[in-house]
């Protein structure tokens, strides 16, 4: 399934150097942006020493890409270096002007560096961006209705489970998934937080509103809500449901379980426990009492951002532009198995070939997954979501505690709707 990279590389050197002869775009208060979208007779040069960090195990992949984008641009030299991606708001606050001018980031932090000024717009490929990557990925690159990240892949659990004993048809609802096999699944445990969460959105609720940027819009504390509350305490009596959260993988091997909730980065794992026996489907559908409606999951945008410190705004967009094109997008795809979020990437044969990869593709449109909210509050939202689930699926709260449980929620995590 080995991917021809230096044929996408040269389609995206074409479009590299179609998008550097448009004219800069959009307006911003500080002086560098300015400058750099400053009109004139003849474009500004793409020019300046930048230093890119991205995660210890995507050096090898970027190397090349950057050796590329520097021939492309031969007046940026770029330092490639080790960066951490999940600490990325610390790292890049800690010193903005000692930190990379490019970095790797998770999209649900966002909101608090767009808010604490630490992140560029992104004025130039705006449109180019927009326009070659999947929907749900602008979403998450964005803040307040501008484009601030660079998408370069998506993410999302699924189902994994051992096809000798389930089969398509048996994992396509809850109900006969649990019935026919063993789910492994954890509500007990912290960590239920992020599986179970969007059952809430799967019954036509929302997290901080429609585009988890409103702290008055979680409106769990309704009748859908109670109705989800209900189905969370129903599966501590449904036996085909186990309580699993360490011990899940081993659980799998051993023959207690035939199925479980996770993404791309259990694959080696599951395949390691039963070999070829693993097989992956989209969540299943649930039933909360209304007729079966789609499992949602959380989906995840993985992002490069711009320091707004940047010395060299002009060859720093460039160069994040450049490492999130779709020849980077398959080329890490290849090297490090990161589902592209680029439209044309995840039409490529090499992503299509991929069972996990078709599932994490299927998994990111609107109707099985809710993008991560990226506002600030967030941080509020995950232990109290998941007192909130453990303590439904053990008993402790009982049906007549439910609407008074979610209406605490809903003041942990925010301020409440109106």
């Amino acid at each position: 399934m080995k991917t021809n990279w230096k044929k996408y590389v040269t389609s995206g050197l074409m479009l590299g150097t179609a998008v550097l002869l448009t004219a800069c775009g959009g307006g911003n208060s500080s002086d560098k942006q300015e400058d750099a979208n400053a009109s004139s007779n003849e474009e500004p040069k793409v020019e300046g020493k930048v230093k890119l960090w991205v995660d210890r195990d995507f050096i090898p992949a970027y190397k090349e890409i950057v050796a590329d984008f520097e021939k492309e641009y031969p007046d940026v030299t770029v330092e490639l270096t080790e960066g951490t991606s999940t600490d990325a708001q610390k790292d890049v606050s800690k010193d903005p002007k000692a930190a990379a001018d490019v970095f790797m980031m998770p999209h649900d932090q966002l909101g608090q560096m767009a808010e604490a000024g630490l992140i560029y717009p992104n004025t130039k490929y705006a449109d180019d961006v927009k326009g070659n990557n999947v929907e749900s990925s602008i979403e998450g690159a964005s803040w307040k209705g501008e484009l601030y990240g660079y998408p370069y892949g998506v993410e999302s659990q699924f189902l994994y489970y051992n096809k000798s004993k389930l089969s398509e048809d048996d994992v396509k609802t809850w109900e006969s998934l649990t019935s026919k096999g063993k789910l492994g699944a954890n509500f007990a445990e912290a960590g239920a937080n992020y599986t179970f969460a969007p059952l809430f959105m799967s019954n036509g609720l929302h997290l901080y509103g429609e585009n988890g940027e409103d702290p008055k819009g979680t409106d769990f504390n309704t009748e859908p809500g109670v109705q989800v509350m209900q189905w969370i305490a129903d599966q501590k009596n449904n036996s085909g449901v186990v309580q699993t959260n360490a011990e899940t993988l081993a659980s799998l091997q051993s023959g207690k379980i035939d199925a479980f909730l996770s993404g791309p980065w259990s694959k080696n794992d599951v395949i390691k426990a039963i070999g070829d026996d693993m097989a992956v489907a989209p969540y299943p559908t649930v039933d909360f009492g209304n007729g079966p409606v789609q499992q949602k999951a959380f989906m995840g945008v993985k992002l490069f951002a711009v320091n707004q410190q940047t010395a060299a705004p002009l060859a720093a967009m460039a160069l994040a532009d450049y490492v999130s094109n779709e020849a980077a997008q398959l080329a890490v795809f290849e090297s490090n198995g990161i589902v592209p979020s680029n439209k044309a990437a995840q039409e490529s044969d090499a992503v299509k070939a991929d069972a996990v990869s078709t599932a994490v593709v299927e998994m990111t449109q609107p109707t099985h997954t809710v993008v991560m909210p990226k506002i600030p509050e967030i941080v509020s939202f995950w232990p109290a979501m998941d007192a909130v689930i453990n303590d439904t699926y053990k008993g402790k709260i009982k049906p007549a505690d439910f609407q008074s449980k979610l209406d605490k929620l809903i003041n942990d995590v925010g301020t409440p709707a109106e």
